[in-house]
C-alpha cells in the first residue's frame, strides 16, 4: 500500500506538536483538515495510531512503530529530491560534525560526495556539540550534525540514540562514596547530562578525571578510575553499560539532527544534507 506523504507529514506533525491545532498551524491547515488526514491514515493502516483523551494525545503501540517507518519514508523522499535536483551544484559548504558521529562511515561518504560534486569545496570541522551550535548561530558554518535532547521539527532527524552510564569491566559502584566521573571540561553536553542527572537524584559525585580528548576519557574509564556518560553506540571492548541495579539515575534519549545556519541552505549544502540523510537510511536498513 502506498501512503500519501502529506498524510505522513500530518501524522508526524501531530506527534511532534502534541495536538491537531498546533499541527495545523505548522502545516498551514485547519484543525479539522488535520483531523481528517489522520482519520484517513488510520483507515489505510487499519489500526488506531493515536490515543486521544480530553487531556492528552499519545501514540498507540502501533503508532510508535508507524512513526519510525513514516520518518524513514520521508527522509528517503527528501534525500531523493535533493540527490537528483536538476540545477548544477557548485560553491562551498562549511560543514561541522562532532567526533562521536564521525565513525567509520562518514569519511567515505564525504569522499563520495566530493567525487559526485567536484565543483563543491567541502570544508569540514570536527568539534563539540555545543561549539558547533555556536558556530552555526554565528554563521561560521552552513550545516552541522548536532546532538539534541529535544524533538526539534526544524532540524531533520538523522538517527536516534540514548545516553548510558559506562564503566570499565568489573568497576564497583560504591553506594555511599561520591561517584568518580571522567568528563570533558565545560561546555560539554555529556558533562551536563551526567551531572544534572546525578544532582537531580541527590547523588554525590566528584570529578576524578578530565580531558578534552575522548580517547583520554575512555582510557581512564577502562582503567577503572571513573565512570562516564556516553552514547550507547560508543561502547567498546573494555567499557560496559552500568544498568539500573547500580543505583544510578536514568539518562535521557537523544537524537542526531542536522542544524542549518540562517544563510546555509545553499544548493551545495542541500546536496550534502541529502547524502547524510541517505547514508543514515542505508545504515539502518
Amino acid at each position: 500500500m502506498d501512503y500519501d506523504p502529506d498524510l505522513l507529514r500530518a501524522f508526524i506533525a501531530v506527534h511532534e506538536t502534541g495536538g491537531f491545532t498546533r499541527a495545523g498551524k505548522r502545516l498551514h491547515l485547519s484543525q479539522s483538515a488535520v483531523s481528517h488526514q489522520i482519520r484517513r491514515l488510520e483507515e489505510q493502516a487499519g489500526t488506531a495510531l493515536l490515543k486521544r483523551t480530553t487531556r492528552s494525545l499519545t501514540l498507540t503501540e502501533d503508532g510508535e512503530e508507524f512513526l519510525r517507518h513514516a520518518e524513514q519514508i520521508l527522509r528517503a523522499q527528501d534525500a531523493l529530491a535533493i540527490r537528483f535536483q536538476r540545477s548544477a551544484v557548485a560553491g562551498a559548504v562549511r560543514f561541522g560534525v562532532p567526533e562521536s558521529y564521525v565513525g567509520d562511515r562518514l569519511p567515505p561518504m564525504l569522499a563520495r560526495f566530493s567525487r559526485q560534486f567536484p565543483a563543491v569545496r567541502l570544508d569540514a570541522t570536527v568539534d563539540t556539540y555545543l561549539t558547533l551550535r555556536d558556530q552555526i548561530d554565528a554563521g561560521l558554518l552552513d550545516l552541522a550534525v548536532t546532538l539534541s535532547l529535544d524533538e526539534d521539527p526544524a532540524s531533520p532527524l538523522l538517527r536516534r540514540t540514548r545516553f548510558v552510564w559506562a564503566a570499565g569491566a568489573g568497576f564497583d559502584v560504591a553506594a555511599h562514596a561520591p561517584l568518580p566521573l571522567a568528563l570533558a571540561p565545560r561546555p560539554c553536553l555529556h558533562r551536563e547530562v551526567a551531572t544534572r542527572a546525578l544532582e537531580e537524584a541527590g547523588r554525590e559525585w566528584r570529578l576524578a578525571f578530565t580531558s578534552l580528548s575522548q580517547q583520554g576519557l575512555r582510557a581512564a574509564v577502562k582503567a577503572g578510575l571513573a565512570i562516564t556518560a556516553i552514547l550507547q553506540e560508543d561502547l567498546e571492548p573494555g567499557i560496559v553499560e552500568i544498568d539500573a541495579e547500580a543505583g544510578l539515575p536514568p539518562l535521557p534519549q537523544a537524537s542526531f539532527r542536522l542544524l542549518w545556519s540562517a544563510s546555509g541552505r545553499t544548493p551545495a549544502a542541500q546536496a550534502l544534507a541529502g547524502q547524510l540523510i541517505e547514508s543514515c537510511d542505508a545504515a539502518s536498513a
